[in-house]
């Protein structure tokens, strides 16, 4: 009796996901995969406070519940709509208060959008520069921003759970600074 009552708790931990009773009414059913997500921004009090609110790790069973594809999903369809098109977006931006990242990877053959769990900047290059910066979170303004040319990065790999290192160079380095700034409550305009 014992077993089976420390087994069915297990279970049952493993079927809870992390995510908020709002994050999941945000995140939606599966059947709304296609569908946009409102975007949070800095010119609304209650949105902006959540983006500046440090983004909480994901966990193992977070990752294989429905809600996380639903939200993959949702995330690539809100970060490539033609009104507001981005080359990286992050689950705060869409309410959700998650360590995810969707960055375009122009490093790589067919510039795709790859999703990274829990990630971080593990090392910047001693190499900056100025660029243009834009955001989705802060509409219509954009400015110079000095950035490493290249990071070293490390994340939770979504099928093994493992820590993944990637070195990342260029326009792409750039942008996971930008998304995983995000991560931790920080907007480029700051």
């Amino acid at each position: 009796m014992k077993k089976c009552l420390i087994s069915l708790l297990l279970l049952l931990a493993v079927a809870c996901s992390n995510f908020s009773s709002i994050e999941k009414h945000r995140i939606g059913k599966p059947g709304e995969s296609e569908m946009i997500m409102p975007l949070f921004t800095n010119q609304v009090p209650e949105e902006l406070q959540l983006l500046r609110l440090k983004a909480d790790p994901l966990r193992p069973r977070d990752i294989k519940s429905k809600l996380y594809t639903t939200l993959k999903s949702r995330m690539l369809a809100t970060v490539l709509d033609t009104a507001n098109t981005g080359v990286g977006i992050v689950a705060p931006q869409v309410g959700i208060s998650k360590r995810l990242i969707a960055v375009q990877r122009f490093d790589k053959d067919g510039e795709p959008f790859e999703f990274y769990v829990n990630p971080v900047i593990e090392k910047y290059g001693e190499e900056k520069k100025w660029g243009w910066e834009g955001c989705l979170s802060v509409p219509g303004e954009r400015d110079t921003v000095l950035r490493a040319t290249q990071v070293v990065i490390t994340y939770r790999d979504q099928d093994s759970w493992q820590i993944v290192r990637d070195t990342v160079r260029g326009f792409t380095a750039v942008i996971f600074q930008h998304e995983i700034d995000h991560l931790n409550g920080k907007l480029y305009i700051d």
